[in-house]
């Protein structure tokens, strides 16, 4: 089944309506009805919450993975790419170039596929600064793959 599908069952099932799951989420009714059409795709934040208000897991909803590589994606340059295997070596430099615990924050988050929550609860931190953490650091990834400095 679809996120859109899938999404659209979860609250029809939970007697809600698209404006009253809108606002749990903090979001227009006019972006859920555009993904139970199918749309948009919310960001992997967004899952996790609507994971969250359902009570389901987030593999439920959609394949996390999916969502996750796009989150990286934006810290691609659009102009270059890369040969196989080229990112993997970047990465890990650039990841020894970090703390020990922001590289093991962002591969919880992108390799292992952790929620912010999972995240949280293992650092004994809130998940407000894992987003800042994961935030922060993509912009670092960002940056140097733009300057050549990986």
């Amino acid at each position: 089944m679809s996120f859109s599908q899938t999404i659209a069952e979860l609250r029809t099932a939970n007697d809600l309506s698209q404006q009253e799951l809108a606002d749990r989420l903090f979001v227009s009714r006019d972006l859920v009805s555009k993904w139970e059409r199918g749309e948009r795709t919310p960001v992997f934040r967004t899952v996790e919450k609507i994971a969250e208000t359902f009570g389901v897991p987030i593999d439920r909803l959609c394949d996390r993975r999916t969502l996750l590589v796009r989150e990286l994606e934006d810290c691609l340059p659009e102009d270059r790419a890369f040969e196989n295997g080229e990112l993997t070596a970047i990465l890990d430099r650039f990841l020894r170039g970090v703390s020990p615990r922001t590289a093991d924050v962002f591969l919880n988050r992108y390799y292992l596929l952790k929620t912010t929550s999972e995240i949280a609860e293992k650092y004994k931190i809130r998940e407000n600064h894992v987003r800042s953490i994961l935030s922060k650091t993509r912009r670092r990834l960002k940056k140097a793959l733009k300057e050549g400095n990986v």
